[in-house]
């Protein structure tokens, strides 16, 4: 364990995160509590925060102490960050590409620039001499801002709102996966009893928000597929009836699983004239699907992606994940070969993020044999294979505990950019969400973002569906 000692609680996320990114397999607490611990400490700093300076010390890192503004707490906290990272740096002879930069949202620091009209160089010094950030991230993320910024301004980000339906139910549950998802065959006789509470939601959210330019629809999960042909369509037609959607520039379903997908499903969507699905391989390398308990096969994906075609969808995203266990970089460059002949129009790449809730993480000891491994070597392999069909990188995000410390991008054909996912996490535009586990978020013109959450477990959203839809009549009425 590697524990972090303060002499009073402030910035302990900024500290683990960083801390973390240099010590990925170590547990690291953060505390200014007196408590045992119940292994040993291998390594101990301590952050002192003294009159007007912050001293950080270790046996093992030296010291060093440096003048802070508390009333400036932005400034204290880069401060902070700065020299904790020099020490951890000359520490573990290590440099981390995103240097002290552990927030979620990385683009928003160039985005924020450009609306400023500030030049390349000016982004480039900035982010280097406050983030450290490697210039080769700067450049990708100046790209990607750029590319937001034009897909945005389609969008009415200060009147508008964008739709999010939750569906959380999958056929199995992912080695890997945290987010609100239960098996089906478990639900499978209660599905319809969700589509009743979600429908309500759904009524009171469109009387909520009648007037407003409804802009993106994004249906997923879970896996939305998992629904019957009839239920899919029994909640697109709600939809329709519901929302005006003549400013809509995007409606988008999750197929998701391949073993979930179906001609007649597909047919559904067609019906509906929903022409943007995702179908997610994650690898195509079968013995991994086996490992993180994914029960479709690399043919079905494939299968999967020539039925959609052959049905007239034209914009097809599918998602990969970097990290897996026991993946090595020529099982990616596989996948890339086998995604290359396929050729989407849109790629989304997660470095597997290790998440408190997922079995990976909860169960370590049973797969704690698997190597995982993810290397900005692995992330070149995908962004030269995108680059040659033809995708570029329009969206970006980071989460706690990723694999190499790196990053999820998606990468699309021009003009086929994900419009829900640049709202979404660029957070300039208010999302309306329904359904087990959604979280909605109001963004205010000044910026300010207020969020509300509906809970988890499908029996208990079902049961207080009410107490669901006036939490968001009370964030979102004026």
């Amino acid at each position: 364990m590697i524990l972090v000692k303060l002499n009073r609680g402030d910035f302990e996320y900024d500290i683990h995160a960083l801390v973390k990114a240099f010590f990925p397999k170590q547990e690291v607490s953060v505390t200014a509590e007196e408590k045992l611990y119940g292994e040993p400490i291998e390594l101990l700093l301590s952050v002192e925060y003294r009159a007007d300076s912050v001293r950080i010390l270790g046996e093992a890192f030296g010291s060093t102490e440096f003048f802070v503004d508390y009333s400036d707490r932005t400034s204290v906290k880069n401060k902070l960050k700065q020299q904790l990272y020099l020490m951890l740096s000359a520490y573990t002879g290590t440099e981390q590409p995103w240097g002290t930069l552990t927030g979620i949202r990385p683009t928003k620091i160039p985005m924020k620039m450009l609306e400023e009209h500030r030049t390349d160089d000016e982004i480039v010094s900035f982010m280097k001499e406050t983030y450290f950030t490697s210039r080769e991230k700067i450049d990708l993320a100046i790209s990607i801002a750029k590319r937001e910024q034009k897909v945005l301004n389609k969008a009415d980000c200060e009147h508008g709102f964008s739709l999010y339906i939750g569906i959380p139910f999958c056929p199995t549950t992912c080695l890997y996966c945290s987010f609100t998802s239960f098996p089906i065959a478990v639900w499978e006789k209660r599905t319809d009893e969700y589509l009743d509470a979600l429908g309500h939601e759904l009524e009171e959210m469109a009387h909520l928000c009648a007037g407003r330019p409804l802009n993106a629809v994004y249906i997923g999960g879970g896996t939305p597929t998992t629904l019957s042909p009839r239920q899919l369509n029994r909640l697109l037609e709600q939809v329709k009836s519901l929302f005006d959607l003549s400013a809509c520039l995007e409606f988008t379903v999750e197929a998701g699983r391949p073993d979930s997908i179906t001609r007649e499903k597909l047919k559904v969507l067609r019906q509906h004239e929903i022409d943007r699905i995702s179908i997610n391989p994650q690898t195509m390398k079968q013995e991994t699907l086996q490992i993180i308990g994914r029960h479709h096969t690399v043919e079905q994906t494939i299968e999967s992606f020539w039925m959609a075609r052959e049905m007239g969808f034209s914009d097809i995203n599918m998602d990969l994940i970097l990290g897996l266990p026991d993946e090595s970089l020529s099982d990616v460059r596989h996948t890339m070969d086998q995604i290359g002949k396929l050729a989407p129009d849109n790629l989304t790449v997660h470095s597997l993020a290790l998440k408190r809730a997922a079995r990976l993480r909860i169960q370590q000891e049973l797969y704690k044999d698997f190597k995982i491994e993810n290397t900005q070597e692995h992330m070149d392999v995908v962004a030269s294979a995108a680059a040659q069909m033809g995708l570029l990188p329009y969206y970006l995000y980071r989460q706690k505990s990723m694999a190499g410390n790196l990053e999820n991008v998606g990468y699309a054909l021009p003009g086929k950019e994900g419009v829900y996912n640049i709202l979404m996490m660029e957070e300039k535009q208010t999302i309306v969400a329904c359904g087990a586990g959604s979280i909605s978020k109001r963004v205010y013109p000044d910026g300010r973002i207020e969020r509300c959450e509906n809970v988890k477990d499908v029996s208990q959203y079902i049961a207080r569906i009410g107490e669901m839809i006036e939490r968001k009549r009370v964030l979102l009425e004026d």
